[in-house]
């Protein structure tokens, strides 16, 4: 029976597979480090109260980064390339979804558009984010290898959801509410499109190394594309509702460590 649960343990049990996955969650979380630490940097002085939350966000990105990394190393793997097709930030970007890396690269000050712009990206990132992490919590939380790991990076994607659900509702409140709506929405769709790209590709690359038959592939491709139709139609606007979070002011702290990991 193919389910989300016994297919990634079959990823986590191939050390090759399981080198490929961790790579390309590493290589995403580092650049999620590096985009928010640039952001932080290029606050405008008006929003400058907003630069230690997106600090705290890009620190906790780069734990990531070195989370997936030690899991590697404790196998003794080292991270391979990430192939192109399943790069989820570099194909955003190349969509125009979020800031341009030219923006970021510059010293020039980001304006408010910029800043909520970055928040509706990342209201919309973390959503996937912490839906995929509630799926590998609820199956692999007490796995002896990966458990720590998943309920350690579960907990700070729901803080990152939580935080921009509330950054953006203050936004909202301050006139800004139209602009809010119609970046989520533009963010959502074009971000299902390439969820799914990179999962058919993901899919295609994980076959290929643990030799899946052909109708295990056809039925797992069928299943994205089944999503995806969901998604277009509906699913999507899971992605662009606000609510104040339970979790107030959830990156007003430091970033938490993870020596264990580091």
């Amino acid at each position: 029976m193919l389910s989300a649960k016994s297919l990634f343990q079959e990823i986590v049990d191939n050390d090759e597979s399981f080198r490929l996955f961790c790579s390309i969650a590493a290589s995403g979380e580092t650049q999620g480090g590096w985009e928010n630490a640039r952001i932080a940097a290029l606050v405008p002085q008006s929003e400058r109260a907003l630069a230690p939350k997106i600090t705290r966000h890009g620190a906790d990105e780069d734990k990531h980064g070195r989370i997936f990394n030690a899991l590697m190393k404790k196998r003794g793997l080292r991270p391979v390339e990430v192939p192109p097709e399943t790069d989820y930030t570099m194909l955003l970007e190349r969509r125009g979804i979020g800031l341009a890396h030219e923006k970021l690269k510059a010293d020039q000050a980001l304006t408010l558009r910029d800043i909520i712009v970055y928040l509706s990206h990342s209201r919309v990132t973390e959503q996937r984010a912490a839906d995929q992490m509630v799926m590998l919590r609820k199956h692999f939380a007490d796995h002896p290898e990966i458990g720590k790991a998943v309920r350690m990076i579960s907990d700070d994607e729901d803080n990152h959801l939580a935080y921009t659900h509330e950054e953006l509702l203050r936004y909202a409140a301050a006139g800004h509410g139209r602009l809010i709506q119609r970046t989520l929405r533009e963010c959502a769709l074009a971000e299902i499109t390439v969820y799914r790209d990179v999962s058919l590709a993901v899919m295609d690359h994980m076959g290929r190394v643990l030799g899946w038959p052909k109708a295990k592939a056809v039925v797992l491709a069928a299943g994205i594309h089944a999503m995806y139709a969901y998604e277009r139609v509906v699913g999507w606007r899971r992605m662009v509702t606000l609510r104040m979070p339970e979790r107030r002011d959830a990156l007003g702290g430091p970033a938490t460590a993870a020596p264990e990991f580091a």
